[in-house]
């Protein structure tokens, strides 16, 4: 393991203590668990970008279906329509 600096505001340092202490682990500890969500959600997030399939079959809405109206929406949607 390698050791480094990082500068944190007293504020911050502050409340990372407090956390780590209700947590019963180190303040190094939470910045390790921190850092690995914020790459973690970085890497899902830029994975999650997908190109959707267009329809030309049809176009426009279904008969009766109002893109304006969510309540409408969902209950077409729940109900399979």
């Amino acid at each position: 393991m390698k050791r480094t600096t990082v500068r944190l505001s007293p504020a911050l340092l502050q409340r990372a203590k407090a956390e780590a202490a209700r947590r019963g682990t180190t303040v190094t500890s939470l910045i390790e668990e921190g850092l690995q969500l914020a790459l973690t959600s970085r890497i899902r997030n830029s994975e999650a970008r997908v190109a959707l399939p267009v329809s030309h079959v049809r176009s426009g809405t279904l008969p009766g279906v109002d893109l304006n109206d969510t309540a409408a929406l969902l209950d077409i949607m729940e109900s399979g329509r």
